[in-house]
Parts: C-alpha cells; structure tokens; sequence
C-alpha cells in the first residue's frame, strides 16, 4: 500500500520525484517527453504551479516546485500525475512505431490490476515523496542533484547539455521548454 505523503506548508518548496511503475524507461522518446513538458506547463498556466527546476530523465522526472495558491500543491500534483498517465496510455496504444508498446502496456495493465486504487492501468508509482526545502543549503543541494543527474546516468558531460531540463535556464540561456522561476 502507497505511503501517503502531503505538502503541509503550502508556501515552502518541494523536491518531487514522479517515477514510472517498475522504473520503465518511458522517456526514450520526444513524443512522451514532450507530453510532460505539455502537462507541467498547464498546470502552471491554469493550476499554479510554480516549478523552480526540473529534468525528465528515462525512468522519472525529479523537480522543485511550489504553488501561487490557486490550489494546494498535492492536488497539482494528483491532477497533473492523473492526466499524464492518461495521455501516456493514448499515445502508447496510438504509436504504431513503438516495438515496446505491448510489453510496456502490459507492464502497466499488471500494476494497475494489482492496486486496488486503480481499474485497469497504473502509469506512475503513487507516492511522490514530497522533500520540504526550508534552508537555502538545502534548496542549493537539490538543484545540484536535478541538473547534474543526466550527467550522473552518463548521458552527456554537462548538465546543460541535456535538452530536458532547466540546468540551461540556470546558465543565463532560456531553454524555452518550461518556464522557471530562478533560484540562485
């Protein structure tokens, strides 16, 4: 049974790590990637979210975020990880060029079946873990961690390097993919 977790200072940032069932490397591809980017900036135009850094890796996305207040952060988060596992499902049963689409639908068919909170599909590994970054060191820590962990998996040499996340926004450049509110 998922632990239940929650954002109990709605004016502190978070570090959140949303993972995919089994760590399937998902995120190989644009179209899935470019779906999350698509979600994450609804939810700040419509929701309030406020994302300060972030990185889609294969597996998981790691981000620090806040909320303006429209909504309490956990319900962004709920809303946000619903409709990203729905659209997943769309595009993996529309992708007639995906040589893993069985495995991976059958995959996440098994997990949703498996946890009572859901019918028949479970996309995202329930808990988020939410991490409360009151202190400056602690928020420095953690921007660290998400920009350098496509360094960490060997999949370029330089954090900004990776399309994927802010690490270029925190060198003076505007990625353009999300909009982020600077930390340092």
């Amino acid at each position: 049974m998922a632990l239940k977790y929650r954002n109990h200072d709605q004016t502190e940032l978070y570090f959140v790590t949303f993972t995919v069932v089994n760590w399937i490397d998902v995120f190989i591809r644009d179209c899935y990637r470019e779906q999350i980017v698509k979600s994450i900036r609804f939810c700040q135009e419509n929701k309030g979210l406020q994302v300060y850094a972030w990185v889609i890796m294969t597996s998981h996305i790691h981000m620090i975020i806040g909320t303006e207040g429209k909504m309490k952060l956990e319900d962004i988060i709920r809303d946000m990880k619903r409709h990203t596992a729905g659209k997943m499902r769309e595009i993996l049963e529309d992708n007639s060029f995906e040589s893993r689409k069985d495995w991976m639908l059958w995959i996440f068919g098994m997990a949703g079946r498996k946890n009572s909170n859901n019918i028949d599909y479970q996309f995202w590994v329930q808990d988020n873990h939410p991490v409360q970054l009151p202190s400056p060191e602690m928020i420095i820590q953690r921007l660290n961690y998400v920009h350098n962990n496509p360094v960490e998996a060997g999949f370029v040499t330089e954090p900004q390097h990776w399309k994927w996340s802010s690490a270029h926004d925190y060198l003076g450049g505007k990625q353009g993919l999300i909009d982020v509110i600077l930390l340092a």
